[in-house]
C-alpha cells in the first residue's frame, strides 16, 4: 500500500485549501466542518489563524495550536 502524503498546500480563503498529494490528485478542500467539529481546532475558527498552516514531519497539515490533518 502506497503512503499518501501532501506535496503542496496553498491557502485559498475562509477554510479552503488547495492540496496536491503524491497520488497525483489535487483539488480544493473546504475544511470548515472539520474545524468546527473538533474542540482542539477552536483557535482555527478565525480564518487568519487557519491560514497559517505548515507541514509537520509527516508531511501533514499542522497548526501551532497542535491540530493537524492527514490526507486519509
Amino acid at each position: 500500500m502506497e503512503v499518501v502524503y501532501i506535496k503542496e498546500a496553498r491557502y485559498i480563503k475562509d477554510f479552503k485549501i488547495f492540496l496536491k498529494i503524491n497520488t497525483k490528485e489535487s483539488g480544493e478542500v473546504d475544511l470548515k466542518n472539520i474545524i468546527y467539529k473538533y474542540k482542539a481546532a477552536k483557535p482555527l475558527r478565525n480564518p487568519v489563524c487557519f491560514s497559517k498552516f505548515h507541514f509537520d514531519s509527516r508531511a501533514t497539515l499542522a497548526w501551532d495550536c497542535g491540530f493537524d490533518i492527514t490526507p486519509l
